[in-house]
């Protein structure tokens, strides 16, 4: 109990009349009785410590609501406390007060009356209460018992004197401008006439502040008197066992007062006049049978209910700084006395409740402190409807009393009724929760509570990702979904920087193939260098799992990652490989932005670079097995080459015109035989162009589509044959012709009289894994003659797309493959070689 129910119940009646009065009572404790399930579900999940609700939440949602909402709380508890005082502060003067209008007092009426002295009374009541919490909780622990024999006394007393008091005119003296009013109200006793004129609403203005009171501004004054439910919970931290004490107490107090108010409800309704109820505040005590028992109890649960809430905010702070979410702020708070007892947290809470004691009267931050723990008990009800839409095993609350839906009624009670009391507090207070929010989201640490973000991301993840059915995939919708193969993270960050922006909203998985044999292993050699490979996907910003396995070989962990990464429809379609030559690695982290700060450390997880004379862990002929193992596994595969070399943010971002290039050749060089721009692969390679393009950090690039043509084939048909095909396909690219005959009369001259012509070659045909056989055939001179070509389209472009043929058939010809892919792209810089083997471009809708 607190102020509500000896000084403002007869205020709540006399406004809103009995029925709406009721009406009151029901949505407030419906409000309370769905936060009620839910603080008790979560108080019996688990150990608690100090701090109540703001213990609730933070460990329930994490560190981000969990800070935020306790500093709402906290602000709660000060607004109530101060509240409180003041109501204690009305209850003196009208006892000890000088009347409105006289200058000297007489009797027990000494008190002057003014804004400054109700400041002065209010901070001495408000240094007593100090006094209390600075001994400890435990003596006020030890004294509500006495407390609450006191108010039960009180009320038996009033109970009585409905019954017992005969009726009486109370004179009521208002102030009125620099003279004071006097006004009769009426104790009529039991009386049917005046029961129903009490029965409807009748809102009048409340002579305090002189505001004309409404259904929303009378809910927030009697709302106060039902917020002791948290005074439990808040001392959870003091209590032996708060899981046992805190459902059993709390439900108890809940179902009593929700009995004493609609008791008392309707018989101030049927014995009181409506004067009488709206004009003093004060009544009980002249109806009384003994009126200064019912000053003891009006003293007694003001005083307890400001100390609870003093308590409260103190613990709440204490919780707050001791967990560091507000770093140097709080650390103040932290300090305690020898006993535990938060003494720093209890005088800055004094000094905030002491700062709102200005505001001079209790219906005047009513509102405020409403909003504020209706947005408390809102929350109270997300964390508990997280916990169970989350499904975790570990949530297993002994109080099995309560569902998600009594979490989204209360959710939706506390949001309803904080807007309906004041929409411009409410606006403000989720307004400054957002700011606390987004706040601790990006500067404070990161916490070893557990996040129930991840649980719930978890719990959809899996329901999406089941129905994500790959038997209903679409060219339409089709995107890359990368696996980048790794060796050490320090010779490929920019790589792994340019596949996440090939990657279109892809799946992008970071592959590694560790060479080692669990058999002869203590234990899982992985498990430690997991963190490592995280903290550099959150370092370079990138968007992309990390998948790591053990295997003799290199090519039997690539073929391990491609069987087995990815789950359900997200598999991946397309590997990535950095080219195989003989170029020392160069340290890429060393030189990346996100590692060169002086706060900053190059992880030490991995390994230093491969000197350029210690042997690969690969051989050549096992590399070009890669590449085939993928194609015949139906993946696409890319084969970067000097990616390293790439600055993005130079490149992109400098202003001398011409804006930056994307050569894309989309021709087979490596057999200009059979040169098509319309294939499978062609296609495949224009799209991974066009996507790299759409990426933000590339749109001021431009693509350039170079179509090689020899004399004679009609090249102006070709080039507008293919315009029709980029216009079709919504690609944005220049076309420049190139002709070729020079270096095509080398292939046919080395061709000439050789028995496995070009005649007889077989065709690739789309879909089918076929090897082609004239590899052996191309001669250097003119791969090399084929790279000088694409090396003199000028201007120099950031970055080449070049056609990837498939590995020959004979596996004793991987290494003059790979030799040739050598020879095509030496020196071109960033290049990437492009194979793909599935369809990925629509011109439908």
């Amino acid at each position: 109990f607190s102020v509500v129910l000896f000084l403002r119940l007869g205020f709540v009646v006399g406004h809103a009349g009995l029925y709406q009065a009721l009406a009151m009572f029901a949505v407030a404790y419906f409000i309370i009785g769905m936060t009620v399930l839910s603080v008790c579900a979560i108080a019996t999940n688990g150990a608690l410590d100090a701090g109540g609700a703001y213990y609730m939440i933070s460990r329930a949602l994490g560190p981000e609501f969990g800070g935020s909402i306790g500093i709402m709380f906290f602000l709660a508890n000060v607004c109530g406390s101060a509240l409180y005082v003041l109501g204690l502060v009305e209850a003196v003067v009208d006892s000890f007060g000088i009347p409105p209008g006289q200058e000297a007092g007489t009797g027990i009426h000494v008190l002057p009356q003014s804004y400054w002295y109700e400041l002065l009374y209010g901070t001495m009541l408000l240094a007593l209460c100090l006094l209390v919490c600075l001994v400890g909780a435990s003596i006020y622990a030890k004294a509500t018992f006495l407390i609450f024999l006191i108010v039960a006394v009180v009320l038996g007393t009033i109970l009585v004197s409905f019954f017992a008091t005969r009726p009486l005119k109370v004179p009521i003296r208002l102030p009125d401008g620099n003279g004071t009013e006097t006004d009769n109200g009426f104790f009529t006793g039991f009386s049917l006439s005046t029961l129903r004129d009490n029965l409807g609403g009748n809102y009048g203005v409340d002579y305090t502040t002189g505001q004309m009171m409404s259904f929303s501004t009378v809910f927030a004054v009697m709302f106060n008197g039902c917020t002791g439910i948290m005074a439990g919970s808040n001392m959870s931290g003091d209590l032996k066992r708060p899981s046992y004490s805190i459902p059993r107490g709390t439900i108890s107090a809940v179902l009593f007062t929700y009995l004493v108010y609609n008791l008392l409800a309707f018989l101030m309704c049927a014995t009181c006049n409506r004067i009488l109820l709206q004009k003093d505040y004060g009544f009980l005590r002249d109806i009384s049978i003994f009126p200064p028992l019912v000053t003891v109890g009006i003293y007694a649960a003001t005083l307890s209910a400001a100390m609870s809430n003093l308590i409260g905010a103190s613990r709440i702070l204490y919780a707050l700084a001791r967990d560091d979410l507000f770093g140097r702020a709080l650390a103040l708070a932290k300090k305690t006395s020898a006993s535990g007892n938060p003494v720093m947290a209890v005088i800055l809470s004094w000094l905030v409740v002491q700062v709102v004691l200005f505001s001079g009267k209790l219906n005047t931050i009513a509102s405020v402190v409403t909003t504020f723990f209706l947005l408390v008990y809102a929350t109270v009800n997300l964390a508990c409807l997280a916990l169970e839409w989350a499904s975790a095993p570990n949530f297993r609350p002994t109080f099995r009393y309560f569902t998600w839906h009594t979490c989204l009624l209360g959710i939706a009670g506390c949001c309803v009724m904080m807007f309906l009391i004041s929409p411009v507090s409410a606006s403000a207070s989720l307004g400054f929760l957002l700011l606390l929010l987004l706040a601790l989201h990006y500067l404070s640490p990161s916490s070893t509570w557990g996040y129930i973000s991840q649980a719930l991301i978890f719990h959809q993840v899996r329901k999406y990702l089941l129905m994500l059915d790959v038997r209903k995939d679409h060219v339409k919708f089709w995107r890359p979904q990368m696996l980048l193969m790794v060796q050490n993270p320090r010779g490929s960050a920019r790589l792994i920087d340019f596949v996440n922006d090939l990657k279109k909203s892809g799946l992008y998985v970071l592959g590694h193939v560790e060479l080692q044999d669990l058999d002869m292993l203590p234990s899982d050699p992985l498990q430690p260098q997991q963190e490592s490979w995280l903290s550099l996907v959150d370092k370079l910003n990138v968007k992309a799992f990390v998948s790591l396995t053990l295997a003799p070989s290199v090519r039997h962990g690539v073929r391990q990652l491609l069987f087995t990464s990815g789950l359900g429809g997200m598999r991946p379609n397309t590997l990535v490989l950095g080219f195989y030559d003989d170029e020392a690695p160069q340290d890429g982290l060393a030189r990346h932005p996100a590692f060169t700060s002086a706060r900053e450390e190059v992880p030490l997880g991995f390994p230093p670079l491969r000197a350029p004379t210690t042997p690969k862990l690969l051989s050549a002929r096992e590399y070009v097995g890669i590449v085939a193992d993928a194609l015949k596994m139906l993946r696409n595969v890319l084969l970067a080459r000097q990616l390293e070399s790439l600055d993005k943010a130079w490149e992109l971002r400098r202003a001398a015109s011409p804006p930056p290039t994307i050569h894309v050749w989309p021709v087979n060089l490596l057999r200009p035989d059979s040169a098509r721009y319309a294939d499978t692969c062609s296609l495949f390679l224009l799209q991974m162009a066009c996507v790299l393009n759409m990426a933000r950090a590339w749109r001021r690039a431009r693509l350039r589509l170079f179509l090689c043509v020899e004399a004679g084939t009609m090249p102006h048909a070709q080039e507008e044959k293919l315009r029709q095909l980029l216009k079709d396909l919504r690609i944005q690219a220049q076309i420049q012709l190139v002709p070729w005959d020079a270096i095509t009369c080398l292939h046919w001259q080395t061709c000439q009289g050789s028995p496995g012509g070009p005649a007889e070659e077989e065709e690739e045909e789309e879909g089918v894994v076929n090897f082609p056989t004239n590899t052996a055939q191309v001669s250097d001179e003119y791969v090399c003659a084929a790279n000088k070509l694409v090396l003199e389209q000028s201007p120099a472009p950031t970055v080449r797309f070049l056609y990837l043929p498939r590995p020959p058939a004979d596996t004793s010809l991987y290494p003059l493959y790979l030799h040739q892919l050598e020879l095509l792209t030496r020196g071109l810089g960033p290049t990437v070689l492009v194979h793909g083997v599935s369809a990925v471009t629509s011109t439908q809708l």
